[in-house]
C-alpha cells in the first residue's frame, strides 16, 4: 500500500482530467469588440465630457501639463455614470507600495440616503485618498506610529473596470506618498524621472534646432513564467509558500533537447493564455506574443510598446491576470525567478526607448545611422549612462529569486555591458577616432536555395542573448530584470541616468559652441570624448564565457555578483547626486530604498532557511527513515543491505546538514546589513548541502515512500 496516497491520487487525477471546454470562441467574438471595454479611455472621455473640460484633461494626458483641479468634479461624475453602467459598486485606488505587489483600498459609491442609497463620488474622492501607510515598508522614512499617506490620482494611467467573481470595481491608478510627500511607492518616482527625462530630452532636441510634443519613454516588458498543475503545486510547501523549490533531483529529461522552446503549446496550456489574452484586451492591454519558453512548463507572454508608466501598470495587471485565469484553469502561475534548479528561470526582458511627437523615436537609428546625428548623440548618452551607473543598473535588478537566476547559462551576467551590434558598433568605432563616421554596415538578402521560398532581408548583425543591456534594432532591451519584478524600478533608473546624461551631453555641447559656431565640429567633439571615456561598457562577445569576466575585471567594470553586494550602489554618491539633481528621490528616499530591499532579502533567505528545515525534518527524513526500516526484512541480501546502508548513511549526512543551517540561521547579527551578507555567505550554502543530501536521497527512496512531488511530475504533468 502506497505512504503516500495524495501524490498518487493528483497524479491519476491529471491523468485522467476530461479536456475542458472554453468559455469563449474567439471565431465567434471579435477582439475589436472587447478590446478596452473595461477603460475609461481618451475615446470614451471625449464622448462623456465637455469639450472644454476633455480639452484639459487631455493635455495633462499627452503633454504633462498640471491637472485643472476646477475639473475633477466634472471627470468623477463622469467616470462614476460609466462605471456604473458597467456594473460597479466599489472604487479603489490603486497603487504600488515598496513591497513590490499591488495594493488596493476599496471604497463603495453608495451611501444612505433616507429609505434606500444613492452613489456619490466626487472630485475629491477621485483625486486623493488617505489609506493607512502605517503597515507599509519606510525604510527609516517615518515612525512607526506615523501612519497618514495619500495616493494621489495619476491622470496619464486610465481608470478601468476590474471584473471579480461576484461583482466589478472601478480602478484608479494612483501615487503614493506620506504626509510630509516622501514616495512611499514605485509609482512617483517613476512619474518624476519621466519628468526630468522630458526636460533633458528637450534640452538637446533644442540644440538640433528641433520642437517636439513631450519626450517619453516607453516599455514593453516580456513576461516569463511557469504554469504548474495546482494539483501537484498543493503537495509542494516550498512551491506554496516561497513560490521555488527547495527540494528536488534532476529528472531524466529536462531541457536538454531544446524541444520545448517555441513548440506546440499545449491545448490546456492555449486554453488559459487565450483567456488571459481576452481578459488583457477588455483592459486595452496590447497583448502581442505567446510562446512555448525553453524550460519545461515555461512559456512567455508580451505586449506592443507603450508609455513607460501606462506600460508599468499594465504589466502589474497582467501579472495579476496570470495568476486569476491560471487557477480557473486548474493550474498555477509561478512568476519567481527561479523555480526550479537545473532548468532556465524566468526573467522580465524591459525593452526600452524614448520619443515624442515630432520626433519620433530617438533611438531609432535609419537606415543609415552614420548620417543619422541625432540618434548617435541619443545613444552615446545612454553608452555613458550605462557605464557611469552600471552598480546601480544591477542594484535595480537585485532580489534573493535573482540571484538564483543571473549569470546562470540562460540569464545574462551579473557585469553589465552593452550589446550594439556589428553595424552599431561599427559606427561607433568610427566616432571614437574621428568625432564621425562615414559609412554603416548593410543588411541584404538571404536566400534559402529553395525555389519556392522568398529572398529575406538580412539584418546587419546578429542578437546577443548574453548581454544584460542590449540594442535590438530601435531600442535597448535590459535583459537582467526578474520576472516578479516590477518594472518601474529599472524605468525609473534607466530614465534618470538617461535624463542626466543628456544633460550633461547638452552642457557640454552648448560649451563647445560658445567657441565654435560649427555646430558638426562641436557635436563631434563631443561625441568622441564620451565615447572614448566610456566605451568601456560595450562587449559584444560571450558575457557568459570566464574570458569575458577577466576582461571586464581589466576594464574597471562592477561584477556585483549577489543582491548584498549590489544593493548599496543604491546610496552611493553617485546615485545619490543624479537622482537629487533630476528631483526623482532624495537622499533619504533612496536610503529608505536600500533597507527597504536588504531587509527584504534577508527575510527571504530566513524564511527559506527555516522552511527548508521544516520540510527537511517533518517529511522527507522521516521518509527515508520509514523506507530505511521497511527494509530490514530484506536488509540480508546483497542489494537490499547495501540500499539500506546508503539510506541511512544520507539520513544522517541530511539530519547533519539540518542541524547546521539551523544553527547559521539562529546566528543573527547585529544590523540588517550584517544580518544579509550572513545570509548570502553562510544560510544560503547552508541550506545546498540540506538539498544536496535530500535530493540524493530521493533518488534511491522508493518512489512510493517520497512525499513532495517530483521534478518530473511538476515540469511535465498538465
Amino acid at each position: 500500500m502506497s505512504t503516500n496516497p495524495a501524490r498518487r491520487s493528483a497524479i491519476a487525477s491529471i491523468a485522467s482530467q476530461p479536456r475542458l471546454k472554453g468559455t469563449f470562441d474567439f471565431r465567434n467574438e471579435k477582439i475589436d469588440a472587447i478590446y478596452g471595454q473595461n477603460v475609461f479611455s481618451l475615446e470614451k472621455m471625449e464622448k462623456r465630457l465637455p469639450k472644454d473640460v476633455f480639452k484639459s484633461l487631455k493635455a495633462s494626458i499627452e503633454s504633462g501639463t498640471k491637472l485643472d483641479l476646477a475639473v475633477a468634479d466634472v471627470v468623477a461624475a463622469a467616470i462614476k455614470d460609466w462605471a456604473l453602467e458597467r456594473g460597479a459598486t466599489h472604487y479603489a485606488h490603486v497603487f504600488y507600495p515598496l513591497t513590490g505587489y499591488t495594493a488596493e483600498k476599496h471604497d463603495t459609491f453608495f451611501e444612505p440616503n433616507g429609505p434606500g442609497t444613492l452613489a456619490q463620488f466626487s472630485g475629491k474622492a477621485l483625486i486623493q485618498a488617505e489609506p493607512d501607510a502605517s503597515s507599509f515598508p519606510n525604510g527609516g522614512l517615518r515612525s512607526t506610529f506615523e501612519a497618514r499617506g495619500y495616493t494621489a490620482w495619476d491622470v496619464t494611467s486610465p481608470a478601468y473596470i476590474f471584473d471579480g467573481e461576484n461583482g466589478s470595481t472601478l480602478c484608479i491608478p494612483t501615487a503614493f506618498v506620506s504626509w510630509k510627500g516622501e514616495a512611499l511607492d514605485k509609482k512617483t518616482p517613476l512619474l518624476r524621472s519621466m519628468h526630468a527625462l522630458n526636460k533633458s530630452a528637450q534640452r538637446v532636441l533644442a540644440l538640433f534646432g528641433k520642437k517636439s510634443g513631450f519626450i517619453t519613454a516607453s516599455c514593453g516588458p516580456e513576461q516569463e513564467y511557469f504554469l504548474i498543475d495546482s494539483r501537484l503545486f498543493h503537495l509542494r510547501p516550498d512551491l506554496y509558500t516561497c513560490g521555488r523549490s527547495l527540494f528536488g533531483s534532476k529528472p531524466a529529461k529536462g531541457q536538454e533537447f531544446e524541444d520545448q522552446y517555441f513548440g506546440t503549446i499545449p491545448d490546456r496550456v492555449l486554453a488559459c493564455m487565450m483567456e488571459t489574452e481576452r481578459e488583457c484586451f477588455k483592459l486595452g492591454i496590447p497583448i502581442k506574443t505567446r510562446h512555448n519558453e525553453v524550460a519545461p512548463a515555461q512559456f512567455e507572454v508580451a505586449p506592443i510598446f507603450e508609455s513607460a508608466n501606462v506600460a508599468h501598470d499594465h504589466q502589474m495587471l497582467t501579472m495579476t491576470l496570470l495568476k486569476r485565469v491560471a487557477a480557473q484553469h486548474g493550474f498555477v502561475c509561478l512568476l519567481v525567478e527561479k523555480p526550479f534548479a537545473g532548468v532556465n528561470g524566468s526573467g522580465k526582458h524591459v525593452n526600452w526607448s524614448l520619443g515624442g511627437a515630432g520626433v519620433g523615436n530617438l533611438l531609432e537609428p535609419g537606415s543609415d545611422p552614420h548620417d543619422n546625428a541625432q540618434f548617435l548623440t541619443f545613444c552615446t548618452a545612454v553608452i555613458r549612462a550605462v557605464d557611469l551607473h552600471q552598480g546601480l543598473l544591477r542594484a535595480s535588478v537585485a532580489s534573493a529569486g535573482n540571484d538564483h537566476r543571473l549569470g546562470a547559462n540562460e540569464a545574462p551576467p551579473a557585469i553589465i555591458s552593452i550589446y550594439l551590434g556589428d553595424m552599431l558598433n561599427e559606427v561607433i568605432e568610427q566616432v571614437k577616432k574621428s568625432g564621425s563616421a562615414s559609412s554603416s554596415r548593410k543588411g541584404g538578402t538571404m536566400t534559402l536555395g529553395v525555389d519556392t521560398l522568398p529572398v529575406l532581408p538580412k539584418d546587419a548583425g546578429d542578437r546577443n542573448r548574453t548581454s544584460p543591456f542590449a540594442f535590438t534594432g530601435n531600442k535597448f532591451e535590459f535583459r537582467a530584470v526578474g520576472s516578479a519584478f516590477s518594472v518601474a524600478g529599472p524605468l525609473t533608473v534607466l530614465n534618470t541616468i538617461m535624463a542626466d546624461s543628456l544633460d550633461k551631453l547638452a552642457d557640454e555641447l552648448s560649451a563647445e559652441l560658445k567657441s565654435t559656431k560649427d555646430f558638426n565640429s562641436a557635436l563631434q567633439k563631443v561625441l568622441k570624448e564620451i565615447l572614448t571615456k566610456h566605451g568601456r561598457i560595450i562587449f559584444n562577445g560571450n558575457g557568459y564565457s570566464e574570458e569575458w569576466h577577466k576582461e571586464a575585471e581589466k576594464r574597471g567594470l562592477k561584477n556585483l555578483r549577489t543582491t548584498p553586494e549590489a544593493l548599496p550602489e543604491i546610496v552611493a554618491k553617485s546615485t545619490v547626486d543624479v537622482f537629487s539633481r533630476q528631483g526623482v528621490l532624495s537622499k533619504d528616499e533612496l536610503h529608505s530604498r536600500e533597507e527597504i530591499y536588504t531587509h527584504s532579502y534577508v527575510l527571504s533567505v530566513k524564511t527559506e532557511s527555516k522552511l527548508t528545515s521544516d520540510i527537511g525534518r517533518t517529511l522527507l527524513l522521516p521518509a527515508a527513515l520509514k523506507f530505511a526500516a521497511d527494509l530490514t526484512p530484506v536488509a540480508d541480501s546483497k542489494s537490499g543491505g547495501k540500499l539500506r546502508k546508503d539510506v541511512l548513511a544520507l539520513a544522517d549526512e541530511l539530519a547533519s546538514a539540518l542541524d547546521a543551517l539551523d544553527k547559521a540561521r539562529d546566528d543573527e547579527k547585529s544590523d540588517t546589513h550584517a544580518n544579509a551578507a550572513h545570509a548570502c555567505n553562510k544560510v544560503l550554502p547552508a541550506m545546498l548541502k540540506v538539498r544536496a543530501a535530500a535530493d540524493s536521497l530521493e533518488e534511491i527512496v522508493a518512489d512510493e515512500y517520497w512525499p513532495l512531488p517530483s521534478y518530473q511530475e511538476l515540469l511535465f504533468l498538465r
